[in-house]
């Protein structure tokens, strides 16, 4: 079969595919033509272009290139990536029940989850693991290592491991298990009258413990003024969990979320199918960048039908849905097939990108809806909240030492000959002299983005020989370096608190995590505020 004919079929094999979908023949032109237009671009430069080509290499680079022009969550996976893809993407496969992390090019346990089998082998965070089933895993990337740690549930595998403070490895076994990261840390009272639960992630029993957990403070005070959901820094999960944990909250058989895409028949509608738990108890749920997708369904439920009132910064803006498609050669697509709605009719999902983050679209921009009370709502990037509140923004200083592992291995050091520390609530860091010493002697530095600026700027004038220009820029350079000392101790509260929070979880896992940062949350806060005051509650919920 020659080349040309290998061609003809592709191509009839592409439009046919594209003709299934029923599109209209000045489409169908428009796809013929720039298919033929690309074919012969690439058929010249094989050709005629001065060098060897890779196939394999250019045609990725192509595909990569058309599918980042979609969204961040549309993306090819090759033949040679497809062992790997499958065992990160398929539930069957469990790992070893931590996070883990490369800090200076060494694999570290960054934190176990409580109940995982990590604990139950005895690894603690700050340990390092040298060895996984006798493979070499230097200068392996973070991805390949998840791909070897994670196996069938009930498989053996054996670690060989440093453990913090000491220098000689040992060899840890453990028996992969599903890895049940408690979807409900904490939950408890924040005042005598109003409760608070956290959601950290949508995964299967999410709306079974919020349930447990809710009967339970209600138990200990059946005139509760109200509860918070806090569903903020939770990425979503299971699309069933998110609908029935709306059930707990809205009345049996309405209709919390329904699919929308290309192919009209795939689309599906979702409804509460059981009675509610509660349905006059005043609610409000916590919200921020960082929830996404099913929390964004949960949240945005609560506010369209006016259960609640939603509480911090607009959420993330993921209301998509993915399916993976077989391709030739063993080769996968995974593409976004449907958008998300919910009541009032609007989609949650950002309509534009940059750097894979969605882009923060004005309000002006964004189409209206109304909630069942009437009040307006807009769609095209997240769910915004009923009450604005100000993000908890880190210093550059205090983001940098998380960023660079200083802060998690301070706490290593810390807490390599300590068995227990105090309880959650009494445990206070008073130490930061021994953390300043240490980031010293660690060599600690970090770069501001107008620093970065600067120096590309520096580098952009050398070519032009603008002495003078580039003298004035390393001056101010100077100046903000000198300024630079002062952040340290200008941070000094913010830092305390992350150490806080690093060595607390060592002891009190996820739920001691939790805790600590309440007594301090404005959000939380201001939840209570709302909560205490029906007057207030009402009338953000009532039409405006």
């Amino acid at each position: 079969m020659n080349k040309k004919f290998k061609v003809l079929i592709f191509s009839i094999s592409v439009l046919s595919g594209i003709a299934a979908v029923n599109i209209n023949s000045d489409k169908l032109f428009e796809i013929s033509k720039n298919l033929e237009i690309f074919i012969s671009v690439y058929r010249e430069l094989n050709t005629n272009f001065v060098d060897e080509l890779d196939p394999g290499s250019m045609m990725r680079k192509a595909i990569d290139a058309m599918t980042q022009t979609l969204d961040p969550y549309t993306n090819f996976v090759s033949e040679s990536q497809i062992e790997s893809y499958w065992i990160n993407e398929d539930e069957k496969y469990q790992g070893i029940g931590a996070k883990v992390a490369l800090v200076e090019n060494k694999l570290k346990v960054i934190e176990p989850f409580e109940g995982g089998p990590a604990i139950k082998a005895g690894l603690k965070a700050g340990d390092q693991i040298v060895g996984i089933d006798g493979i070499n895993i230097e200068n392996k990337k973070l991805d390949e290592i998840n791909a070897i740690l994670r196996g069938l549930p009930g498989t053996d595998l054996k670690l060989k491991i440093i453990p913090n403070g000491k220098s000689t490895p040992e060899d840890k076994s453990l028996v992969r298990g599903e890895v049940n990261i408690p979807n409900v840390p904490y939950s408890g009272f924040v005042t005598d009258d109003v409760g608070y639960i956290s959601l950290t992630v949508f995964t299967n029993n999410a709306s079974t413990n919020i349930s447990k957990a809710l009967k339970e403070l209600k138990e200990k005070n059946p005139n509760m003024s109200g509860v918070i959901l806090d569903l903020r820094q939770n990425g979503g999960g299971l699309l069933h969990e998110a609908v029935n944990i709306c059930n707990l909250f809205v009345p049996q058989g309405e209709v919390v979320v329904t699919t929308k895409g290309k192919v009209k028949e795939r689309d599906q509608t979702y409804k509460t199918l059981v009675p509610p738990l509660d349905l006059d108890l005043p609610l409000a749920v916590l919200i921020d960048k960082r929830s996404a997708s099913a929390s964004e369904i949960v949240s945005g439920v609560i506010q369209d039908m006016d259960r609640g009132v939603l509480i911090g910064q607009r959420s993330f803006g993921k209301g998509l849905v993915q399916n993976t498609k077989e391709l030739p050669y063993n080769a996968r697509l995974k593409l976004t097939i449907s958008k998300y709605y919910i009541p009032s009719g609007r989609c949650i999902q950002g309509v534009e990108y940059e750097n894979g983050e969605p882009k923060d679209i004005p309000d002006s921009q964004r189409s209206k809806f109304k909630t069942k009370n009437g009040r307006l709502v807009l769609d095209g990037g997240g769910v915004t909240p009923d009450v604005k509140t100000e993000a908890r923004s880190l210093l550059p200083v205090t983001q940098a030492l998380i960023d660079k592992y200083v802060i998690y291995e301070f706490a290593n050091e810390y807490c390599k000959n300590k068995d227990s520390i105090e309880k959650v609530g009494t445990f206070e860091f008073k130490d930061f002299d021994a953390f300043s010493k240490y980031t010293k002697n660690k060599g600690f530095e970090y770069e501001l983005p107008e620093e970065k600026h600067l120096k590309e700027a520096i580098k952009s004038l050398e070519a032009s020989a603008n002495k003078s220009a580039i003298g004035e820029i390393q001056q101010t350079l100077e100046r903000i370096k000198t300024s630079k000392t002062n952040d340290f101790n200008l941070a000094k509260e913010q830092i305390i608190d992350e150490l806080e929070k690093e060595i607390i979880t060592r002891y009190y896992h996820q739920k001691g995590k939790v805790m600590q940062t309440l007594d301090d949350d404005a959000d939380v806060k201001k939840a209570i505020e709302i909560l205490r005051d029906s007057k207030k509650y009402k009338n953000i919920l009532s039409t405006k």
